[in-house]
């Protein structure tokens, strides 16, 4: 017979074995949910009623925030917002801190189109941040204006979200107007945009974190053969092999396109932890708020 003290030993490691506090504990630095970022192009978003190339009202803008919101992305690449009180009026400021580029811009002129006798409004990048995120602003990328103030610069951040892996973030909206090849008028100038684009995608490729580039690129990059595409998805340095976050899937927000223009593009790295690509539509019926709809990727990690 086995003496008692054995016994009760024997009993406790029975015991601890079936009980629920034995199982591995779960890692507490593994989110609960995929790190998502976002890119929208706003269309002329004012800070005030009724102004820019696109006017609204205050429902036009409670239904953008309730797009934000339906969103929940953690980051958001937005253009076409005047200023910092324009876009504060669809990221809600008890949610989102919103950065914007430092560059002035040239707006002046009417808006033509529907509205001609609108004036035309300044059209800045910037970022909508989750307030829980901690985060890195770098200079503004001032080359992608090629030293002309009507051209956009680039918004760079490095976003260092708890529990998650650091990303280097690149906001832009290129020139518009060269869609496809190189015979449009405005492919010089886009085409001119490209080598300081590149040059950030290298040097940023060659550092320790991994990168995404997210906005309007003004191209339809996703064409068979797009020379642009081809030029930046060179895979020197090895992290410059390029994801098209979108490549595959068609557009729906607006039946005239079958081809996105709108962007987001991971490096090697951060490719490797994406696990999906979506795009927001408006419901149907429903009036859209913007010539362009939210775009977004979600990454594991």
């Amino acid at each position: 017979m086995l003496p008692h003290r054995l016994i009760a030993s024997a009993l406790l490691l029975l015991a601890a074995a079936c009980s629920p506090a034995a199982s591995a504990p779960a890692n507490p630095s593994v989110p609960s949910k995929p790190l998502k970022l976002a890119s929208w192009n706003l269309e002329f978003l004012a800070a005030r009623n009724g102004e820019g190339c696109n006017p609204r009202d205050d429902s036009d803008y409670a239904a953008m925030r309730r797009i934000v919101d339906d969103l929940d992305a953690d980051v958001i690449a937005f253009q076409e917002a005047e200023n910092e009180t324009a876009a504060a009026r669809v990221f809600d400021p008890a949610k989102y801190v919103v950065i914007m580029e430092a560059r002035k811009g040239a707006p002046g002129g009417t808006c033509g189109g529907k509205f001609p006798s609108q004036t035309v409004i300044r059209q800045a990048v910037g970022f909508a941040i989750r307030k829980d995120m901690a985060f890195d602003r770098h200079a503004d990328v001032t080359s992608l204006m090629r030293g002309n103030e009507q051209l956009r610069s680039g918004v760079d951040i490095t976003l260092r979200p708890e529990g998650r892996t650091p990303i280097r973030l690149l906001g832009i909206h290129l020139k518009s107007g060269c869609f496809s090849g190189n015979e449009a008028k405005a492919c010089p100038i886009f085409q001119d945009q490209i080598p300081a684009l590149e040059a950030w995608i290298d040097a940023a490729a060659a550092g320790p974190e991994r990168f995404a580039v997210l906005g309007d690129w003004n191209r339809r990059l996703a064409l068979p053969g797009d020379a642009i595409w081809t030029k930046i998805d060179d895979g020197d340095p090895a992290n410059a092999d390029l994801m098209l976050a979108d490549a595959g899937q068609p557009p729906a927000c607006d039946p005239r396109y079958d081809s996105f223009i709108d962007h987001i593009v991971l490096d090697r790295r951060a490719a490797a932890d994406r696990t999906g690509f979506s795009e927001t539509l408006y419901a149907p019926g429903e009036k859209h708020y913007s010539d362009h709809c939210p775009i977004a990727v979600t990454l594991r990690r």
